[in-house]
């Protein structure tokens, strides 16, 4: 029974590591944000993109394993102008994303570590870092080292949020809202841009599961890539929930918003656990909050450089041997320099990075949605009736709230 449940265990790889892209940014920041701003008023915002990007994430695993080859060469057997697309969408957006999650961790490191309270170096500190555990580990570091961190996460997380509620005095609102004027509709986009995660995620969902499916001893299939995927989105789903609430619980009403500044606003967050659990284990809550951005910075910047060097050898029918090296350092000093030259207030560089990812959130789910119903999949691994339904009210939603956004600016 214990080798089972080890063996069981063992088998989830993609999908927590699609947790731990997700749980970053959008949780730590934008979901806290969301409760602190609005309330519990953004809950159904929350679980209706969760349902709205399922089937698009989904599609990534379920097509690797199916078909054997990532959803970047299925782009490619859609035509060529589809993934000369994406290189372009991918290239104009892999920078500041990169710097959004970066500079996150940096504040967090800053309070944290204490060495210096500049974010920019931190920033510098932590990429390197980053880049040289992915020299060494690869795929495997990162498969390892993710089911550790979504534990501690969900745990500490769950209990800060069940103190924060039994020493609350406050009545709890649960009307929902929809924003209004041109700040509050933009926060919106922000919110469900990178909630859970931009569904350009979906292709690097595709290369994890291929990864996954070379340890021969898994028997990874399309049954079992599917489970492993479903296991880490519900996770996403609920820790959002728990980040508004404790947003709401906390700091809604309260004389106190949060700031754009780096290390302020770690500190923010880092005291919505520590006024509940109490100063003797701030240490630790910080730890667990900079664990869950570190893991997101390390995941994006190996799957960004593996997707680049998937794209160009497909665009140039060849495998060159240094490629996922120099998309890894180009990304890598891309996003230093951004950091260092051009910072600007976190909030604003994490607002770009998640309308990008909104406005361009149409195109990835119109192709994922064309290329697991067409002919390139197998017959018995496309999507039934009510997933493809899903999917077409899911393509009708995104291309809507898109135009909603674009005429209220």
């Amino acid at each position: 029974m214990n080798s089972k449940k080890s063996n069981w265990f063992k088998k989830l790889g993609p999908g927590l590591l699609f947790a731990g892209a997700a749980i970053g940014v959008s949780h730590l920041v934008q979901s806290t944000r969301a409760g602190a701003d609005f309330g519990f008023g953004l809950i159904w915002a929350l679980v209706i993109i969760h349902i709205v990007k399922y089937p698009f994430f989904q599609f990534g695993p379920r097509y690797a394993t199916a078909t054997g080859e990532s959803l970047l060469d299925g782009y490619k057997r859609l035509g060529k102008p589809v993934l000369i697309a994406y290189f372009i969408l991918n290239l104009a957006t892999m920078f500041t994303i990169q710097a959004a999650v970066t500079i996150v961790t940096a504040g967090l490191a800053a309070n944290l570590f204490g060495i210096t309270t500049n974010p920019a170096i931190w920033s510098v500190i932590i990429t390197l870092f980053c880049f040289v555990l992915l020299v060494i580990g690869r795929y495997k570091l990162l498969d390892q080292f993710m089911k550790l961190i979504v534990i501690t996460l969900t745990l500490s997380t769950l209990i800060a949020l069940i103190l924060a509620a039994i020493h609350s005095e406050t009545s709890y609102n649960f009307t929902q809202i929809l924003p209004k004027g041109s700040i509050e509709v933009g926060f919106l986009i922000a919110f469900l841009g990178w909630m859970p995660a931009p569904l350009d995620v979906s292709i690097w969902q595709s290369l994890w599961a291929l990864e996954k499916q070379k340890d021969k001893s898994n028997n990874y299939n399309t049954k079992q890539a599917i489970f492993d995927f479903n296991i880490g989105f519900i996770g996403t789903l609920l820790l959002g929930i728990c980040f508004v609430a404790l947003g709401a619980i906390v700091m809604y009403h309260s004389s106190e918003t949060f700031s754009g500044n780096a290390v302020k606003f770690s500190e923010q967050l880092i005291g919505l656990y520590t006024n509940n659990f109490g100063e003797e284990v701030s240490i630790f809550i910080a730890a667990a909050a900079f664990t869950t951005m570190f893991s997101t910075t390390i995941t994006t910047l190996d799957a960004s450089p593996r997707a680049m060097t998937k794209t160009v050898d497909l665009l140039t029918n060849k495998s060159y041997k240094n490629m996922y090296w120099f998309w890894l350092v180009f990304l890598s000093i891309g996003t230093i320099l951004i950091l260092v030259y051009f910072m600007s207030e976190m909030g604003m560089l994490i607002k770009i990075a998640t309308v990008l990812s909104f406005l361009t959130a149409p195109f990835f789910a119109i192709i994922n949605y064309m290329l697991i119903s067409g002919k390139h999949t197998p017959q018995n691994w496309r999507p039934s009736l009510p997933l493809k339904i899903l999917s077409w009210f899911g393509i009708l939603f995104l291309i809507g709230f898109s135009i909603w956004y674009l005429t209220s600016l």
